[in-house]
C-alpha cells in the first residue's frame, strides 16, 4: 500500500503474436484479473482495464515484440508510466503457478508436476508474474 494507504494496482502485460496475456495484480503481489486476450483487440482492452482498477503503470516482459508494444502503449497510453521487466523462465513458472491454483485432476495427479502440461494458453499467468518479479526487485 501506498503511503496513503490506498493499495496500489499493476496491470502485467505479456505480449504476443496471436494473444497476449493480461493480469491486474495488486501491490501484494495478488491477482486480481487475469485473461488471455486476442492481440488485436488488447490495447482496448488494457484502456478499460487500466480505467477500470485505476491502474497507473503497466509492467510488461521484455521479449521479442516488447520494444514495439511499448511504443504503442505510450503513444495510447501517454498517462501510464510503462516498465520493461525481464521474462526469462517466465512460461516455465507459470506453468507451476497454474497447477498451483488450478491442483491436478484424476489422472493428471499421477503425471510429475513438471510434465504436466496446461490445458489453455497462460500467457495470463506470466503477466501475474511479471508483475510479481516488478515488485520484488522495487523497494517501496
Amino acid at each position: 500500500m501506498n503511503p496513503e494507504g490506498v493499495r496500489m494496482m499493476y496491470l502485467g502485460f505479456d505480449p504476443g503474436k496471436d494473444k497476449c496475456g493480461v493480469a491486474i495484480v495488486d501491490d501484494q503481489g495478488q491477482a486480481q484479473y487475469h485473461e488471455v486476450i486476442p492481440t488485436a483487440t488488447v490495447v482496448e482492452q488494457i484502456k478499460m482495464l487500466a480505467a477500470q482498477w485505476s491502474v497507473t503503470q503497466v509492467v510488461i516482459g521484455d521479449g521479442t515484440t516488447s520494444r514495439q508494444w511499448q511504443t504503442q502503449l505510450q503513444t495510447e497510453l501517454p498517462q501510464l508510466l510503462i516498465t520493461p521487466v525481464d521474462e526469462h523462465h517466465s512460461t516455465l513458472e507459470a506453468r507451476d503457478l497454474y497447477w498451483e491454483m488450478y491442483p491436478a485432476q484424476g489422472f493428471q495427479k499421477i503425471i510429475p508436476p513438471g510434465m504436466r502440461l496446461p490445458p489453455r494458453p497462460i500467457d495470463d499467468l506470466v503477466a501475474i508474474l511479471l508483475v510479481r518479479r516488478y515488485l520484488k526487485l522495487t523497494p517501496r
